[in-house]
């Protein structure tokens, strides 16, 4: 039994690690607290149980293509602003690290329930290990006139707050914590240690496959105007609030099944509010105006695109589409023909689905966090999970490594994506990475500096390389990695050929995927 600020919660001892789920950091973010800040749990009395996952938040299920890569459980109730702790020794006499886990899944989808983020075994390397339910979707990064942005952000903080209060009674200590996440969940833990509200909170950061970035306020609102007219209302939350939940869900699975990295569209995201985001989290990162004292680990996988075309088919579809799909990729990337032209020259035996998937890639992922290190050398490490997956077509896709991180190689959930027969030795070393960068602030290998030294994970023991992407990291250098916002204008924009070569892609694919 430990006590919280709001009242007492009894977990479970499993092999030996104590393990507390489902404990409320904020209220359920529902009635007249819709689309709204979080605020505090209710204190309860007595003890409350904490021995199951809760609620997880309102999410529409993954395509059946998806799917059979990616597990999501849905646990029903509406108390779903609620986290979990793994321990080896609870009570405040321990002083662990502590590392805050924010689970991915395109701010739409995901869940601290998956089996993949057990935390049981960093418990068991000494790290008290905490993992988070936040809003997703139109609830937590909708944009409304009539409603505050970013609640989904705002609740993340919220339990970063409930960390940094609480975790001594778990044994950990509120002045060591890591602050980690995975692909949405990366671009969430940039854009916390860049906001005023969460200085002190954090001591390190890693960003796994999402750099910290903003989404322009027309992107999200247009996801939201186009929920709103299929079902009918104003894009206000008022009227949202008063559509049945699962039509909510199903709309909004609809209207952003044609969204991706590779594709764009409207999609749902973070934006700059003035408040909690005050300017562009990469910008404020990397001018060293925020976190200047929050060391940094950051990877990538080698082959992310490859979860986003893979199912489905959409690899040979985007293969096929030819020079509509590398016309679509200039316009998504603000390229010009010069830069696919390059990587026809360096990777003379690719596909152009690959072409396509590794341009943005690199643009959307790759280059931000190359100019976050330059910016932040000597406190920032850098990885690449090279490992290619058992199943035909993965290559080391996005999310691979998270069985790795975690060293759930042992769950079902991991296998979906990895196969059968992983390498444990990959898993003993990346996980003991993070552990020790969670404990120390030092990974294990040379920090960033002008030889550029990024540790790989793949085949064979992990290794040095220098410089691995510099081929191609020098063929953006004239193309911004943060678009600045365009003025309003009735012109047609400069590009806007482009643009429409993106809505080709989107509508040929988009058949393929009916």
């Amino acid at each position: 039994m430990v006590r919280t600020p709001h009242g007492a919660v009894r977990g479970r001892y499993e092999h030996g690690i104590a393990v507390f789920r489902g404990i409320p950091y904020a209220a359920p973010p529902f009635g007249s607290r819709r689309f709204r800040p979080p605020e505090p749990p209710e204190p309860w009395d007595g003890v409350r149980d904490a021995g199951a996952f809760g609620p997880t938040p309102p999410k529409p299920p993954y395509s059946e293509a998806f799917a059979r890569y990616l597990s999501d459980p849905v646990i029903a109730g509406d108390d779903c602003l609620n986290l979990n702790v793994w321990t080896p020794a609870p009570g405040p006499a321990a002083r662990l690290p502590v590392l805050v886990w924010l689970h991915g899944g395109a701010l739409t989808r995901g869940s601290s329930a998956v089996p993949v983020y057990d935390g049981r075994t960093f418990a068991r390397d000494g790290v008290v290990c905490v993992s988070v339910n936040y809003r997703l979707g139109v609830e937590g990064f909708g944009l409304f006139p009539d409603a505050p942005p970013n609640p989904g952000l705002h609740d993340q903080l919220a339990a970063l707050r409930w960390v940094h209060e609480t975790i001594t009674a778990f044994g950990g200590d509120p002045g060591n914590v890591t602050l980690a996440g995975q692909s949405a969940g990366a671009i969430s833990a940039g854009a916390l240690i860049a906001a005023p509200q969460a200085q002190g909170l954090v001591r390190r950061a890693v960003l796994q496959s999402g750099p910290p970035e903003t989404l322009e306020r027309d992107k999200v609102r247009r996801m939201v105007r186009r929920m709103a007219n299929r079902l009918k209302i104003p894009a206000t939350a008022e009227a949202f609030a008063a559509v049945d939940r699962d039509l909510l869900l199903r709309t909004q699975a609809d209207i952003g099944r044609l969204s991706s990295p590779v594709l764009g569209g409207p999609s749902f995201g973070i934006v700059e509010d003035g408040d909690l985001v005050p300017r562009d989290p990469l910008r404020a990162l990397a001018d060293g105006e925020a976190a200047r004292d929050v060391g940094l680990l950051m990877g990538w996988t080698r082959d992310e695109y490859r979860l986003w075309l893979v199912p489905g088919g959409l690899l040979d579809r985007v293969d096929r589409l030819g020079a509509v799909a590398l016309a679509g990729a200039m316009a998504r990337c603000h390229a010009g023909h010069e830069v696919p032209r390059r990587y026809r020259a360096l990777h003379p035996d690719a596909g152009t689905a690959e072409i396509v998937g590794q341009m943005v890639t690199d643009h959307l992922l790759r280059i931000p966090l190359h100019r976050l290190a330059d910016a932040r050398p000597g406190s920032s490490y850098v990885y690449e999970f090279a490992w290619p997956s058992l199943l035909s077509g993965l290559g080391a896709c996005h999310a691979l490594e998270l069985g790795f991180v975690f060293d759930t190689g042992d769950v079902p959930e991991s296998a979906k994506l990895a196969g059968e027969g992983a390498p444990q030795e990959l898993a003993d070393a990346m996980h003991a990475a993070w552990v020790r960068f969670a404990a120390t602030g030092d990974p294990g290998w040379q920090p960033w500096d002008d030889t550029r030294p990024v540790r790989i994970f793949g085949d064979g023991p992990p290794h040095i390389a220098y410089g691995p992407r510099d081929p191609e990291v020098a063929l953006w250098s004239a193309v911004p990695t943060v678009p600045e916002p365009t003025p309003a204008s009735d012109a047609r924009p400069p590009g806007a050929e482009r643009a429409s070569a993106v809505r080709r892609l989107r509508r040929s694919v988009g058949a393929r995927r009916r």
